[in-house]
């Protein structure tokens, strides 16, 4: 019987976010739209020019989210790594993190677009054979970008989750193994518990970068919000009112997804205080 609550209040959570999502960008899409008829665009294209606005949005917001996901798991590993005192886990995770670091995002999207497909051609031959697709249709613009997305907020998540993890005191790290947990169970129980509420303000600044940085993606063709911009400045030659509302679209966003990590801030630190 418990187990069949749980399970129907994740899904009305669940329902409950899918209408808050076409929600959103219903609303957003109907903002854009007035905003476009106000600033005297041509009355027959605004509708098709607001829900292209909306589509990139959209495109835009899923891919910071995924890509947010994944980049957590790479910084939880590599963070954790780095701290190894076994060089096996040490010496690829702070290559990882320095080589992404020191390189720009820009350069990271390129190469996961143009470079990685021919880089893993060899290896997906025998999945073409077995009636795969090539994998140049495989890696798309999206899949591309949310791969160099991925990797590059989550070496800014090692770093963090590294130091959020240094400073939890040894006295804490050396009373824990005197009850006899191991090594793994005092990094499960007892430290990444205390470090997450250390480590998630910078880890939210890493979202809302992330999702600015999203933008990029579209020098490889992704139609986000930026592409979807271009085209209807390349359509009208209007480029001021379509920059100001991608530019609105943008911190419309940013606000959005602030309000909701700060929410989970709180709720972190509550738990904590408990």
């Amino acid at each position: 019987m418990r187990y069949l609550r749980l399970a129907f209040v994740a899904a009305l959570g669940a329902a409950a976010l899918v209408a808050l999502w076409f929600a959103f960008f219903y609303l957003l899409a109907e903002g854009v739209r007035v905003y476009l008829t106000a600033v005297q665009f041509t009355p027959g294209k605004v509708a098709f020019y607001a829900d292209s606005i909306r589509r990139g949005a959209e495109v835009t917001l899923k891919l910071t989210v995924i890509s947010s996901l994944a980049g957590l798991v790479l910084g939880l590993v590599a963070g954790i790594s780095k701290l190894s005192r076994n060089p096996i886990f040490r010496h690829p995770a702070t290559f990882y993190v320095w080589l992404v670091r020191g390189t720009p995002l820009l350069v990271q999207i390129l190469f996961a677009y143009n470079a990685l497909p021919q880089l893993l051609d060899p290896l997906w031959k025998p999945f073409e054979r077995m009636g795969a697709s090539p994998i140049q249709d495989v890696l798309t613009e999206y899949w591309a970008a949310f791969i160099a997305l991925s990797f590059n907020v989550g070496a800014y998540n090692a770093e963090v989750i590294r130091a959020g993890i240094l400073a939890i005191p040894k006295g804490q790290w050396e009373a824990a193994q005197s009850l006899g947990l191991s090594q793994a169970q005092v990094m499960r129980y007892v430290v990444i518990p205390q470090a997450l509420r250390i480590v998630i303000p910078p880890l939210v600044n890493n979202v809302v970068a992330l999702l600015k940085d999203s933008s990029l993606a579209y020098t490889i063709g992704l139609f986000e919000l930026v592409m979807a911009g271009q085209r209807i400045i390349s359509a009208t030659f209007r480029p001021v009112p379509v920059y100001l509302a991608v530019a609105g679209v943008y911190l419309l966003l940013t606000t959005v997804l602030t309000f909701f990590t700060n929410w989970l801030e709180r709720r972190f630190q509550a738990q904590g205080a408990r």
